[in-house]
């Protein structure tokens, strides 16, 4: 992806800002510095962009649980700020940010200033060469070429960055997650879509079409369909549309992982993961069942989702139970080695 060119600033080094990354520190960092800017701060201090990087990296790690790597300690400072906030998980960056700068807590900011032993001077070696001490010394004695002059308990943007940062900040973003993308990619290679998964989307999209042009119908013609987890009776008033396998691990609503379930153990299930053993089987009958009973009237988007796990899908007798354990139950397998609970 390439950056917006500037006489103004120095390109290569800006292009070269992320090669040879151990952790995501330079990312956040980053991110954190051109939110600030977008709100026309030049002077900045630490502890704000700190509680930013938490704050951005708060939903990839606690809600779709994503791996920064061995060597990052952002997981870590996360984990000990949800037993100090009263934080939920589905919180959203700006919450987070609101909960960790209004906080009295001596040990939040402590645990923040964990990254300043490295982040605020190694970001700048791209401009500045040398020790901590003379990165610090150099960025203040240098108000063009280097992006920041960093000081002790705050940076200052220099002029000429600060107005790049400030026109082309949304570029300037897109460059910094895709590359972060790349990065947590390789360390999460078995996790889909990574790109989806490190901004909390403003609105989940709704289920409207899946229940009216699917399981309404289904639920509306046949008379005894169970809860596969609780076995209560369910009928179009009192279930709601589940991700068999969590949202927060597929990030996507195709139909041949909703299930109906009854909606007041929707609501306590959360993001836990079924059991292969216990509901697999009554999650494939249900949906076998719904798929000959709609038969011809299945619509095209839907046969469509189901291609997306079977080859070729052009009426029920193609709904296979071993081909669709085969896609289903690796995906619990390593989002269980990721961190999801499993139903109790």
């Amino acid at each position: 992806m390439n950056l917006p060119l500037s006489s103004s600033i120095n390109n290569q080094a800006l292009s070269s800002v992320f090669n040879h990354t151990s952790a995501t520190y330079k990312f956040y960092w980053f991110l954190a510095i051109i939110d600030e800017v977008d709100l026309g701060n030049k002077k900045v201090k630490k502890e704000n962009l700190f509680a930013r990087m938490i704050s951005n990296a708060w939903f990839p790690i606690n809600f779709f649980k994503l791996s920064f790597g061995s060597q990052d300690k952002i997981a870590e400072l996360i984990s000990d700020l949800v037993d100090i906030l009263p934080v939920k998980l589905n919180d959203d960056k700006d919450r987070v940010l609101t909960l960790i700068n209004n906080s009295n807590d001596f040990s939040i900011k402590k645990m923040l200033f964990h990254l300043d032993k490295n982040v605020p001077h190694k970001f700048l070696s791209p401009w500045v060469k040398g020790s901590k001490k003379e990165v610090y010394e150099k960025s203040e004695e240098d108000n063009h070429n280097c992006i920041y002059q960093l000081y002790k308990k705050e940076i200052v943007i220099n002029n000429n960055w600060f107005e790049y940062i400030k026109k082309n900040s949304k570029l300037l973003k897109d460059f910094t997650y895709w590359n972060l993308a790349l990065f947590l990619q390789n360390r999460n290679p078995l996790i889909p879509d990574i790109v989806s998964k490190l901004i909390k989307p403003a609105k989940r999209n709704t289920l409207t079409y899946q229940r009216n042009n699917f399981w309404n119908i289904y639920l509306n013609e046949r008379d005894d369909v169970r809860c596969i987890f609780t076995n209560e009776k369910l009928n179009v008033s009192n279930y709601q549309l589940d991700h068999f396998v969590p949202y927060s691990w597929v990030s996507h609503d195709l139909i041949w992982n909703l299930v109906p379930i009854l909606s007041e153990f929707n609501s306590s299930k959360n993001n836990k993961l079924p059991s292969i053993d216990k509901h697999f089987n009554g999650f494939f009958n249900i949906q076998n069942d719904a798929l000959n009973l709609l038969g011809d009237r299945l619509k095209k988007r839907f046969y469509e989702e189901y291609i997306t796990v079977f080859k070729s899908y052009n009426s029920p007798k193609d709904f296979n139970y071993h081909k669709l354990k085969e896609t289903i139950e690796p995906q619990i397998s390593v989002a269980r080695n990721n961190g999801f609970e499993f139903l109790e």
